[in-house]
């Protein structure tokens, strides 16, 4: 049993206020894999990427015991490829080009050595391949964990909410749960987003933490404040990854345990951004990450006396 994790592998070419990058690794999928393979041995890829795709790329994947079988290389064709401009804030960004080349037309074919998977997460992709993937499987997933973006609900929101009745876990961002429900109170959205078919909803405040929804309960996780962000590209997906990585290595799906999922998946997203594209995610030590998961914890804890 294993995580099974679909969505892009692609080239960014990203500016920020403090520096730029030819093209270098992305995609959705690449920071969701090696986030999780901190925390879990199993991780299985379904994407596509071009002919120009470097081998070095699915080597280090390899090496982070990424299982890439599920990769479809398509000879003569380019790889998806995403350049944008930050702004001063770092939350705003401008897409300079979307090149969608092997993306246009992907249909995911997931190996059958995959088919029996315990934990699914679906990359941002087209709601209707989210729901072919699902189709996929040997037998439902214990856990189906999806991540979406406001450019699914402008052009395709019937099959966005199609996907959502057959998911368990939403994690999207704190716009997206706005336009999503129509609420600009985030408690009223998750109400209603958790209607439309997910158990638990996680939104993304990026600078300023998560929020974790289940019933009636709720968890904040703050962001850890960082002396320096170079790069906010993949923080999110990084955050799915670190989460559904440590669910998958535990299998306990209940409410507590995702609120410690949710800190994994912080510390996760807190390493991303520190440089750019999937540089800090390559090659951290258990040592690093433990500190980094002690800060979160320090930052939460303290005693009160109630009188």
């Amino acid at each position: 049993m294993s995580l099974l994790v679909i969505g892009t592998v692609a080239f960014d070419a990203i500016e920020t206020p403090f520096g730029k990058t030819d093209k270098i690794l992305g995609g959705a999928a690449t920071y969701i894999s090696l986030a999780a393979s901190y925390f879990t041995k199993k991780v299985n890829l379904v994407s596509v990427v071009g002919e120009d795709f470097p081998v070095s790329n699915i080597s280090m994947l390899q090496k982070h015991c990424v299982n890439t079988d599920g990769l479809q290389v398509l000879k003569g064709q380019k790889t998806f490829f995403w350049a944008g401009k930050y702004h001063n804030d770092m939350n705003t960004r401008d897409t300079i080009t979307t090149e969608l080349n092997v993306l246009e037309h992907f249909n995911p074919i997931v190996p059958e050595h995959y088919l029996d998977c315990e934990f699914l997460m679906l990359g941002n992709l087209v709601p209707k391949v989210q729901q072919q993937v699902i189709a996929q499987m040997k037998q439902r997933p214990k856990l189906i964990v999806m991540d979406t973006m406001n450019f699914w609900m402008d052009i395709a929101m019937n099959d966005l909410k199609e996907t959502l009745k057959m998911v368990d876990v939403l994690t999207i961002n704190d716009e997206e749960a706005r336009q999503l429900s129509g609420e600009y109170s985030l408690v009223k959205a998750a109400q209603k987003i958790m209607k439309m078919g997910p158990k638990f909803l996680i939104i993304k405040k990026g600078e300023h933490g998560a929020l974790l929804f289940h019933n009636e309960q709720v968890f904040f996780a703050p962001a850890l404040p960082l002396e320096d962000v170079f790069d906010p590209t993949g923080a999110g997906d990084s955050f799915a990854g670190g989460f559904i990585g440590y669910l998958a290595e535990t299998k306990d799906i209940s409410f507590d345990n995702m609120k410690r999922a949710i800190i994994f998946g912080s510390a996760m997203a807190s390493f991303c951004v520190e440089k750019f594209g999937t540089e800090k995610l390559i090659g951290l030590s258990q040592e690093q990450l433990d500190k980094r998961v002690q800060e979160f914890v320090d930052l939460v804890q303290f005693d009160i006396a109630l009188v």
